[in-house]
């Protein structure tokens, strides 16, 4: 029996508030300059060298950027509307990078993702980005079989009463999409890190390598079940215009949907993958490709497009990740990778997605002459590479959010020469 979807409850006062914003969101995304972005990124991500591409993502600057504080309306579903629109007009006013800014505002789909059967627990410190402790879960070969495959659930009637508001909301003003389950990522070694433990996961690598396989199978075998009843039940949804891919880039493409997409069926070879195996930066490769990459492969060769790696030094395992991920478009270079070594190795084959220390907007100076001899060097470098450089990680810009804008000018300006 179908059930009639009622709107959700918004003041008069969070109402105005919201359309005024999306109004402002609107001018923006009709600026030239975005549509200049998005014809920038199709190229670049069909590995057509342009300039390098410049993103930030502030992460956990936000907090000092836009703090809770300055969120003016009522409700949480309120906030999290501003929260989005307030962030799009502050890039706009600040952080001038190649984020475009569209006149879409997306209404979730409300998925439920159940637990695993094992749940991870740790200790945490008082401080909110403070180093904690991971407890044990798996103890023992015997625990690694209480790891189930999640279940998934589906809120139709909340789904409906969000779009249904959201379009009453904005529709005049912004485009309301409804949006499931995007551009997928994994990180399955890392998972079973968060269960056993940093020190014992090390340890199994030699002692039980048998237990560690036996965990990433029921992980990976998850995490393709859960693939495929989102496919089934229709809650994939085609994420290749602004969104976040990978571990930092925007996902526009033309090579995505696949040729035989029928317009409403989305299916991964639809979207881009993502994989990560963070954990293993200190690794060997060979243990890499053993633990890690022959796995991440069996979910990888699913999607239609795929980026690997976040914040673990790649630069000596390309080799691997080349003769192991299908489709690969976009490599993760960290911080603690070597840059000419990794410029080398990657050349025109994928892109080369840089992620400078966040440390310099971090730190008690601020060295903008730093800044621009690094991104010099690295322009440098990485010359006949297809480039992004992307800001991330910023846990903290020190209350001084000037860095990052300035962060953003300096380095648009070099990539411009290049």
């Amino acid at each position: 029996m179908k059930t009639t979807a009622h709107h959700i409850s918004i003041s008069q006062k969070d109402r105005k508030l919201l359309r005024d914003l999306a109004k402002k969101v609107a001018e923006i995304a009709s600026q030239p300059c975005q549509q200049t972005k998005i014809n920038m990124w199709r190229h670049h991500n069909k590995l057509e060298r342009i300039k390098p591409m410049v993103l930030v993502f502030p992460e956990g600057s936000w907090r000092e950027m836009l703090p809770e504080k300055s969120l003016c309306c009522e409700t949480d579903f309120t906030r999290r509307m501003e929260r989005d629109l307030k962030t799009r007009i502050y890039y706009s006013k600040h952080l001038p990078d190649d984020n475009v800014i569209e006149n879409i505002i997306y209404a979730p789909i409300k998925i439920n993702i159940s637990g695993w059967g094992l749940e991870a627990h740790s200790t945490k410190p008082q401080d909110q980005t403070g180093a904690y402790h991971i407890d044990p879960v798996i103890n023992s070969e015997a625990d690694v079989d209480k790891l189930t495959t999640p279940k998934i659930t589906v809120d139709r009637e909340e789904t409906e009463r969000i779009k249904e508001t959201m379009n009453a909301l904005f529709n005049d003003i912004l485009i309301v999409k409804q949006h499931g389950v995007g551009n997928y990522g994994l990180a399955p070694i890392d998972h079973y890190a968060t269960l056993r433990g940093i020190d014992n996961m090390f340890i199994d690598l030699v002692d039980n390598p048998g237990m560690v396989h036996k965990a990433i199978s029921r992980i990976v075998e998850g995490h393709i079940s859960i693939i495929k009843t989102l496919e089934e039940e229709g809650l994939l949804s085609l994420s290749n215009r602004n969104h976040y891919v990978g571990s930092g880039g925007v996902a526009y493409t033309d090579e995505l949907p696949a040729a035989d997409y029928n317009g409403v069926h989305v299916r991964p070879k639809d979207l881009w993958g993502f994989a990560t195996a963070q954990i293993f930066s200190e690794v060997s490769p060979a243990m890499h490709e053993e633990f890690a990459l022959q796995y991440e492969r069996k979910v990888l060769e699913l999607f239609g497009l795929n980026c690997y790696g976040c914040c673990e030094p790649l630069h000596l395992k390309l080799d691997a990740i080349f003769r192991n991920i299908p489709r690969l478009r976009r490599v993760s270079i960290s911080p603690w990778a070597d840059i000419r070594v990794s410029a080398e190795k990657i050349g025109k084959r994928c892109i080369f997605s840089w992620k400078p220390n966040p440390a310099i907007v971090a730190g008690e100076t601020w060295n903008p002459e730093y800044v621009k001899k690094i991104i010099t060097e690295f322009c440098e470098i990485t010359r006949n590479c297809v480039v992004e450089i992307i800001l991330k990680d910023t846990h903290t810009c020190r209350n001084h959010p000037e860095r990052i804008w300035e962060w953003v000018s300096i380095t648009q300006k070099i990539t411009e020469k290049f």
